[in-house]
This record gives C-alpha cells, structure tokens and sequence, in this order.
C-alpha cells in the first residue's frame, strides 16, 4: 500500500469524488471523519463508528497532550491501539483549541505558550512540539500548526496572522521529516489562511504549494461568520489549492454545509455537530434536524427516518428515543449519535454515487427540497 495516494475518480462541475490509499487503509472522498477528541467518538464504540461507514476519524492534539499525554500514548503503543482504531486517523495541530480554549495564552514567534484549561498547568506549543506530539500519538495525517484568527478581525492583522501561519508551516514541514520512521509512511496537510480575503488566501496556497504537501487544508472558516460568507470563500479558495491533493475544509459543518462546499470542490470534513446533537437531544434525518425531546414524538411509533438505514433507526421509534431523552438516560445519547454519524456517512456515500453517475446538481437540489421542507 501506497504511503499516500490520491485520485480522483469522476468530476461534475467542480464536485469530484476519489480515493485516498494509506498504509492503514482508503479513505473514500468526499470523506466525513467523525471527530475523537479524546480518543474517543463520544458515546461510540470504534467498531460502530465504522459500521456507520467511517473510514477515518480525527484526534485532537490539544486534549490528548494534556490528557493523557501523548508520551503516555506512545508508551502504551500509539493512539490506534490505545482506542482500538485500526483505521487513519487524522490529528489536527492543536492551534486552534490553543487560541479558542486555553487561558492567558501569549502568542510569539517561537509559538504559543497558554495554561491549561483543566488545571491551569502551563504548557507551550510550538510547531516543532505538535509534530512531535502527532508522532508520539501516530498519526496517519498530521496537521501543520497554525493560527487562526476570527474572521472580523482587521485585515491587517489577519494578514499578520496568515503569514506567520506560513512560517510555522514551514517548520512544521521540516520537523515532519525529520520525524524517522513516522515520516516515511505518515502525511503531512499545509492549512491555508486568509479568513475571507482572496487576495490574502491566494497569497497562503502559494506558500503552501511552494513548502509542498499532500494535502491542503482550507483552514479560518466556521468560526461564526455565516454560511453565506463562507461559501462565497469556497468559491475560490479550493481552486486556489494544488488540483492533484486532497482539500480539507477543517470543523464543518451542517448537512446542507457540507453539500454546499462539495458543490464548490472540498473533499474532506469533519465536525463535531453529529455527535454534540446527538447527546444533546437532535436527530438528523433527510427531510431536516428533530429535536427529540419535543412533545410531539411522545406517541410516535415511526422511527427517526424511513430513509435512513441506520440500526437505530431500524430498531427504535420516536417515541422511545424522546423517552431515553427526556429521562436522562445515556442510551439516548448513544442510540442518537449512532444515526446521525449514519446519516451524514449516508449523506457522503449518496454525494459520491451522485458526481459518479453525473447527477450531483440534482442530488443537491433534492436534499435542500427535502431538508429544508419543514422550515
């Protein structure tokens, strides 16, 4: 098996759909990874998790440096084994849990150094450490590390921000590769900046296409500055990245989110939106989102969506996932995240069926009709 190779199979418009090939597996594009923070999908078993169609989830290196450490990770044989994963998993760098979690952080050149926001330890993150920290845990595709800056910041300093992104991506790529072995069958993904400025993100995917890596990512998006400003980046900022790699649009987002920015190019997601609803009483379905702790669900004996293939879904009504939920009980978390990472990987598989028969403009037309059809 290939290090890393990527291939798209079929296009219709600017949607494609491919195929990454991996030491530990494929991953199929448009891929959706459901997110792990903490070495775990919360409320899944790993072997669920891939039985919803998953062929990769992603860690977090922020949470997993503070607990349980990544040298604890390493020791104990690496992060796959740690939580029976056999699959890619995907780390991202930890600089955007830095900047959006962590207390007193100060941000420098060298990196930035900030308290823990569970005991107020003080740590420092550099781009040479999450390197290290992401081969400590190893991963299949590591992160650069970055800065990401809210949108509705000046535009001079995003422009600040952005470069010294460009920087640290540039030390990033050189501590991947000095990383030995990891190195040689691990990825490396360059995060492009820029927030919602072309100019600036054309600036970004030519220092990132100059380092050179397998991947790209379109990082700085869905940090609270709509949807409609965010797809009016994604219709240049993907083809302003290498044709040839994969394109990441990192912490997104919605269903209709994410066949908005496959319309536009973007080859991976991941999110957190799946499981956080789950556990929180929201199910997704294909003619839009449920809140099962409505009354209305009381006595309904259909289940969560006709459409939908999912065991849960197969198994239980409405009504007894709003009683789980109304009552506390863990099940309801469990059985609501199980459908709605389901769903989205049934949301990904019907996108890649539809740019392979050529079909896509009108499966997307159809999901909006559906899914928005109770609004």
């Amino acid at each position: 098996m290939a290090r890393f190779a990527f291939s798209v199979l079929a296009t219709d418009g600017k949607a494609r759909t491919g195929r990454i090939a991996m030491n530990r597996g494929e991953i199929r594009t448009p891929a959706f990874m459901p997110v792990g923070t903490a070495a775990t999908v919360k409320a899944m078993k790993p072997e669920t998790v891939r039985a919803t169609g998953a062929d990769i989830i992603l860690g977090n290196t922020y949470h997993l440096m503070l607990r349980p450490g990544a040298e604890r990770v390493a020791r104990l044989g690496g992060l796959h084994r740690f939580m029976n994963w056999d699959r890619p998993i995907l780390t991202d760098s930890g600089g955007y849990q830095v900047m959006s979690l962590s207390e007193l952080r100060k941000l420098t050149e060298e990196g930035v150094s900030f308290r823990s926001h569970i005991d107020g330890s003080k740590h420092m993150l550099i781009p040479e450490r999450s390197m290290e920290i992401q081969r400590l845990l190893g991963s299949d595709i590591v992160m650069a590390f970055d800065e990401c800056p809210r949108a509705d910041r000046p535009l001079a300093e995003i422009a600040a921000s952005m470069e010294l992104s460009m920087r640290w991506a540039k030390r990033s790529r050189d501590a991947f590769d000095s990383g030995g072995e990891h190195a040689e069958r691990a990825a490396l993904f360059g995060i492009q900046q820029g927030a919602l400025d072309e100019r600036l993100r054309a600036r970004s995917a030519e220092s990132l296409k100059e380092i050179g890596f397998d991947g790209y990512a379109i990082g700085g998006l869905a940090v609270g500055e709509g949807q409609e400003a965010m797809f009016a980046t994604l219709d240049f900022a993907p083809e302003q990245l290498p044709e040839d790699a994969p394109r990441y649009l990192m912490g997104v987002g919605k269903p209709d989110d994410l066949v908005g920015a496959v319309e536009r190019g973007v080859d991976m997601f991941d999110c957190v939106l799946p499981t956080r609803s789950g556990r929180n009483g929201q199910a997704f379905t294909w003619n839009g989102p449920l809140n099962m702790r409505n009354a209305r669900h009381a006595e309904d004996t259909e289940p969560l969506d006709t459409r939908c293939s999912c065991s849960v879904c197969g198994t239980y009504s409405r009504a007894y996932l709003h009683h789980l939920i109304k009552s506390g009980e863990m099940l309801g978390a469990m059985l609501l995240t199980e459908h709605n990472l389901s769903f989205y990987q049934q949301l990904m598989s019907g996108m890649r069926n539809a740019i392979v028969k050529g079909h896509f403009a009108l499966f997307a037309s159809d999901f909006r009709r559906d899914y928005f059809s109770r609004s």
